[in-house]
């Protein structure tokens, strides 16, 4: 194993002390526990974006604190969710009084972590709603979760969701763009390589020099296929016709209830792509894909959307959610209206995404 750390344990702790000497402007940390939050905070009168999960996956979600985008990051150890009382105080510092949205991958972990900080956090006085984010179309259920797995879209949610909040929409009204995001967003990833975490020391998983697996989790969970490597453009195929063909998709999700001050299940049902739908197309770099290579997937990407009947609207490419230094990429299409364009357009001043200021 070759990495630029000094040791596993101080790997954490060492990254958020880095980024914030880098970025003062623009974020601030805080050590045990460790959260990111912006150098402003708390904005008084707006609601406060809150996200998190296992470190490992850079810039999402450290690298998205800052104006138009989350107010705070709770990073856990790597690959690990991070602990009901980073989430609890993170809120207590951000809060500017209009209450807290909590945007949550859907991986077991978090889910349980979020619900109890969010149930800490009421008891603090704090209005807090719970979104989560289960976009991954390759398998239903894994290692980690119950239910489709948190990917691409949650990065989207963070950006859209965070401009809402920068335009003064309270939190019931974020909350329901976040939950339209998240039904309207789909993903899929593969990989090359496995990754090495740095506490092991050793690869998560092993494929060979001629293999790829398709539908890979971002922590190295199994996918739906190991099979032999194929030229980029029949990956691409691959991964955009599982996200463009994906059915109509109907599952219970636990959300809060604030005038039954109970959580309740709720029935969501994600529709399916249609020809003449506006689409948001993301590709995204594991960690260890080069730009370039990702903009070959793009190029077929993009020719497979205009057969579809699917117009790109806006386009991201790059390294947003990652799992360490793994080879692979992912796909996320998400369908637009023009309330989420103008959303997604509004400026944003991140360490990990910036435009418009």
């Amino acid at each position: 194993m070759k990495k630029l750390i000094n040791t596993p344990e101080s790997f954490v702790k060492e990254s958020l002390e880095g980024m914030a000497a880098a970025h003062p402007d623009m974020i601030k940390i805080h050590l045990d526990p460790n959260f990111v939050y912006r150098a402003d905070a708390p904005v008084q009168g707006k609601v406060a974006i809150i996200s998190g999960g296992g470190s490992g996956h850079e810039p999402m979600h450290v690298g998205f604190v800052g104006m138009g985008m989350l107010d705070a990051a709770c990073p856990g150890e790597v690959f690990t969710s991070p602990t009901p009382d980073q989430m609890l105080e993170a809120a207590k510092v951000v809060q500017g009084g209009a209450g807290v949205l909590y945007i949550v991958k859907n991986y077991s972990g978090d889910v349980m972590n979020f619900e109890m900080a969010a149930d800490l956090a009421r008891t603090e006085g704090i209005q807090v709603a719970n979104i989560l984010i289960d976009d991954d179309v390759a398998v239903k259920d894994s290692l980690y979760t119950q239910g489709r797995r948190g990917v691409g879209t949650t990065v989207l949610a963070e950006k859209i969701c965070g401009a809402a909040a920068e335009r003064g929409y309270d939190l019931k009204k974020v909350a329901d763009l976040c939950r339209r995001v998240n039904i309207n967003g789909r993903s899929m990833g593969m990989a090359l390589t496995s990754c090495i975490v740095p506490a092991k020391g050793t690869p998560t998983f092993d494929l060979a020099e001629d293999e790829m697996e398709i539908g890979i989790g971002i922590h190295g969970e199994p996918g739906r296929e190991r099979m032999k490597l194929k030229p980029a453009d029949e990956i691409t195929e691959m991964l955009a016709l599982s996200i463009i063909e994906d059915p109509a998709y109907t599952r219970i999700v636990r959300e809060w209830d604030d005038e039954k001050g109970e959580w309740v299940d709720v029935e969501l049902v994600d529709p399916p792509f249609q020809p003449g739908d506006k689409v948001l197309a993301f590709v995204n770099s594991m960690g260890g894909t080069p730009v370039a290579e990702l903009y070959v997937v793009y190029r077929k990407l993009a020719e497979i959307c205009e057969k579809k009947g699917l117009q790109i609207v806006r386009s991201l490419v790059g390294a947003y959610i990652t799992s360490l230094e793994m080879q692979g990429c992912s796909i996320t299409l998400l369908k637009m209206d023009d309330e989420m364009l103008e959303l997604w357009d509004a400026p944003v001043k991140t360490p990990g995404l910036r435009w418009g200021v």
